[in-house]
């Protein structure tokens, strides 16, 4: 088993670090908020770091899920000269692929490897241990970073080179936008035609319209219901990374543009924190401001 570091502690790194222990692995904590790393410590057979330095010093594998750019660069810039070598540092924020390739090369330096490892599924997926892992980085460090992140996986794919894990987590989240929307209007549309939703939803799921939003979030779009899952803020965030990876690379994004700005619509409603499949809600309910 593994001497493993996980920093930052949020909605979905809390759980993912839970499931190392049970595996087996030897876990440190770290979070800004030293009280939810103590009270994570609690919960789980592991312990909680003062410092970032603390809790990198020994470990084989160091795991960041993080917000932003801003917050991993800041966190590795104080993690990396503290790792051993030989150690792997594994990124499982949604960050840029910029910053993915520039942290192998500077791991590169340092003779630590590195594997940028976005990840899908939600909060539930990281409470059940059934995310889809999407890495970038060189095949000898994935094959022994792959064996300890399946503790909290259902699938863990190596798409490519530093940089390709973030660019898939990009073509994920444009495909989610433009699939909740469609939803959304489908959805829209059924109730102002008239039309039993659940019977409508029954028959055209088993169909080319299925989808995992479908079956997942059809009943809580339809009673208004938005106080879990993935919020607009973070969904709003990935799209920003992905849309600016389509200006460097030349694609066009129309749908995904549109539904970042109708995503925007829903923030000034004071509708931050629902969850993404909230997009009904603008066609529902316009300027309707909810608490």
């Amino acid at each position: 088993m593994a001497e493993c570091t996980f920093l930052g502690l949020g909605v979905m790194g809390f759980p993912m670090a839970g499931h190392l222990t049970t595996k087996g692995h030897a876990v440190t904590v770290w979070n800004r908020t030293a009280s939810k790393a103590q009270d994570w410590a609690t919960r789980h057979d592991g312990k909680a770091a003062g410092s970032v330095e603390e809790a990198v010093s020994s470990a084989d594998f160091v795991f960041l899920c993080l917000g932003d750019d801003p917050d991993v660069r800041a966190v590795a810039d104080i993690a990396l000269p503290a790792m051993k070598r030989g150690a792997i540092l594994i990124d499982h924020t949604t960050a840029s692929a910029g910053l993915a390739r520039a942290l192998a090369e500077e791991t590169a330096g340092r003779d630590i490897g590195f594997i940028d490892a976005p990840v899908s599924g939600g909060q539930a997926g990281a409470e059940n241990g059934q995310l889809a892992i999407m890495c970038g980085g060189e095949p000898d460090v994935f094959a022994r970073a792959e064996p300890v992140m399946d503790a909290y996986a259902k699938a863990v794919t190596l798409i490519g080179p530093a940089g390709s894990g973030q660019l898939t987590k990009m073509v994920n989240q444009i495909c989610i936008a433009g699939v909740v929307e469609g939803l959304a209007e489908g959805i829209h549309f059924a109730k102002r035609s008239g039309l039993d939703l659940e019977k409508v939803i029954s028959a055209i799921s088993k169909g080319a319209a299925q989808s995992w939003q479908m079956e997942n979030r059809w009943q809580t779009m339809e009673r208004g219901e938005f106080e879990f899952g993935f919020a607009i803020d973070w969904m709003r965030k990935d799209l920003r990374i992905a849309l600016e990876e389509a200006r460097e690379n030349g694609s066009r994004l129309p749908v995904a543009a549109l539904v970042d700005q109708f995503y925007a619509e829903l923030q000034a409603m004071g509708a931050n924190r629902w969850d993404t499949s909230s997009l009904i809600a603008r066609l529902e309910s316009p300027g309707t401001k909810r608490s």
